[in-house]
């Protein structure tokens, strides 16, 4: 080997082992840096007559990725899990602990013990009194639970507008780096550094949206959410969201946009395109997924729970039956019915037989006085078995005999009398249908009617009568206006006193009241979620309570351990993968050790050639 080469060779070594220094230094200062992987060399050596010399040929990242893509796909789950935790935890503290002065299940249990009360002390002015405050404290403990469950849909929707701030924030820094880095093979320092700075943006997108990176042999990457959709190629889309200032329980969110008046979450591709990401279930995991399942369904189906539990006390008490009277008509037979009290959402029961088929029918015929309601859905009621039929009432009972006939045929027929009276009568020899029986149920209005069903519960100051429009029912957000009858409050007396001959010690009122609040099974909306639509849940007031609050406890319960179970898999999984990328200063100076070795060789070679140069120059 020539001097020149050893110079060459020496040179070159203290070359690569100054570039090896100078990344330990880095290594060792950003070991305490979030997002910062560990660098390394790859040496390449090369040779040239005799001699030969070392290059640094690229710099690496300690990296594995696929360690690195579970990690991505864990923290997203773990993100929505503990989303959903923290929001049903805070959904528990709404109801209240069992047992406690403030809960949900003491409000209704100390009302239904006053009204045990006032049954056996019908004639005093104090249990009157006590059953009214305590009725009063029940209806304001289902506002307060209304209003605090939208404010928990309004922090959602709000949430749900940051998230969108920083993934769009996260998409174009994104973008960005991948023009910074087309074509780059990552041979120095700086492209190593911006590579970790993209990972950390993708690593704070994983959070919000549960995605799919995919790199290419131009170190650019594109990312796909786990659905499909792209979010990220050789630019960024942008994801749209207007969030609604206030949220309450008649703010939802709908496929239909004519129908939803709350925030939906478009995804806009770079040529405009954009793609409902709500409506196409694109985004199942992450942040934004959580606020959604929240926003749109956990909560909402909370409130669903609260207007149930509201509309059935409601109409538990009002609701009054009136059957029709049987009549003949030549061959024909049927009912009268005196439909006076017939409001919007009441029903007429009609069960006949078809003979031809020996098939008999329930149908529930519902005025509406919104024809832009029709037609009902068998939904319309909680009974699975009845066929339900919304009749306009906007024309008057001639009209609804009119639309009735055009409905059933020639089997029934009916008859608008006079006054309020409807007859229905069957076909008589024709015999291919019978009319089995004929009534109404209303909604009791007056408080000194004749009859023990009172309006206890009221939907504002007016009548819960279950009425439907277009744009819902009226049992939508009735927890949040339901409110003791005021005219009821003005005169205490009305529990007892239903008609001019009642005697001031009556306890028929106050027994109706008691029964059908403990003691009547009624059939809740498969929308509370318990049951469903073919087998909804049917019980009593006190135990659909408890089945409420035991299903919200255990969905709590459930979400709190999954939060837990997802945090050991993450913090795992971040514990591997900070092992395998992170700074062990340790290992570091051991390194430095050895380049320094390296240095001081490399600088006694090019000493020695030093000396003999000087040796040479010297003869």
């Amino acid at each position: 080997m020539s001097i020149s080469q050893a110079l060459n060779t020496s040179l070159s070594g203290l070359r690569a082992a100054q570039a090896g220094l100078s990344l330990i230094a880095s290594n060792v200062a950003n070991a305490q840096t979030p997002g910062y992987l560990r660098k390394s060399m790859q040496l390449v050596t090369s040779t040239a007559g005799n001699g030969g010399n070392v290059q640094v040929g690229a710099i690496n990242r300690e990296l594995d990725q696929y360690l690195q893509r579970q990690l991505r796909v864990e923290t997203a789950g773990g993100a929505y899990a503990n989303l959903r935790a923290s929001f049903y935890e805070r959904l528990q503290g709404l109801y209240g602990a069992p047992g406690s002065d403030s809960s949900l299940e003491t409000a209704f249990n100390n009302f239904t013990g006053a009204v045990q009360s006032l049954v056996t002390s019908p004639d005093s002015p104090a249990a009157r009194s006590v059953m009214l405050s305590s009725a009063q404290v029940l209806a304001q403990t289902l506002n307060s639970l209304s209003a605090d469950v939208q404010s928990l849909r309004g922090d959602a929707e709000s949430g749900l507008a940051d998230s969108v701030a920083a993934s769009n924030n996260a998409l174009q820094k994104i973008a960005a780096l991948n023009r910074q880095l087309a074509g780059a093979s990552a041979t120095t320092t700086s492209d190593a550094v911006l590579m970790d700075q993209r990972d950390t943006y993708i690593d704070e997108l994983s959070k919000l949206i549960d995605i799919r990176v995919v790199t290419d042999n131009r170190n650019q990457v594109s990312i796909f959410t786990n659905s499909g959709i792209q979010l990220v190629g050789s630019d960024a889309s942008r994801l749209s969201f207007v969030p609604q200032g206030t949220v309450t329980s008649a703010t939802l969110w709908d496929s239909d946009p004519a129908k939803s008046n709350l925030g939906s979450l478009m995804l806009v591709s770079a040529n405009g395109a954009t793609v409902d990401l709500i409506a196409n279930k694109s985004i199942r995991s992450g942040k934004i997924a959580a606020y959604l399942d929240m926003r749109d369904d956990i909560l909402v189906q909370a409130q669903d729970q609260l207007d149930s539990l509201a509309a059935t006390m409601a109409q538990a008490l009002s609701d009054d039956t009136v059957d029709g009277a049987a009549v003949t008509s030549g061959a024909q037979s049927g009912f009268d019915l005196d439909t006076a009290g017939w409001l919007n959402g009441n029903r007429l029961n009609l069960t006949y037989t078809d003979t031809l088929t020996n098939t008999q029918h329930r149908v529930s015929i519902i005025r509406v006085d919104d024809p832009a309601a029709l037609p009902l859905d068998d939904s319309a009621t909680t009974d699975p078995d009845d066929e339900v039929v919304g009749v306009d009432f906007s024309g008057g009972l001639g009209s609804v005999a009119t639309q009735l006939n055009a409905l059933f045929g020639g089997g029934l027929q009916f008859t608008h009398l006079s006054g309020t009276t409807l007859q229905v009568l069957d076909d008589g020899a024709s015999n291919t249908a019978d009319v089995g029986a004929f009534s109404l149920t209303r909604t009791a209005t007056a408080l000194a009617n004749g009859r023990p069903e009172l309006a206890l519960f009221t939907d504002g100051s007016g009548p819960y009568s279950g009425a439907i429009s277009s744009i819902g029912t009226q049992a939508l957000g009735l927890a949040s206006r339901i409110a003791v009858n005021p005219a009821l409050l003005g005169d205490p007396s009305k529990l007892v006193l239903f008609g001019s001959g009642t005697a001031i010690g009556d306890p028929t009122r106050p027994n109706l009241i008691y029964e059908r609040l403990t003691g009547t099974d009624f059939t809740f909306s498969p929308q509370t979620g318990l049951g469903n639509a073919n087998s909804p849940y049917t019980g009593k007031v006190p135990d659909y309570l408890r089945q409420l609050l035991s299903m919200q406890g255990e969905a709590a319960l459930n979400a709190s351990n999954l939060s837990q179970g997802q945090d050991v898999v993450v913090n795992a999984l971040k514990q591997r993968f900070n092992d395998a990328t992170g700074i062990n200063v340790d290992q570091e100076m051991a390194y430095l050790i050895t380049l320094q070795t390296a240095y001081g060789a490399n600088a006694r070679v090019m000493s020695a050639a030093r000396d003999m140069i000087d040796a040479f120059l010297k003869i």
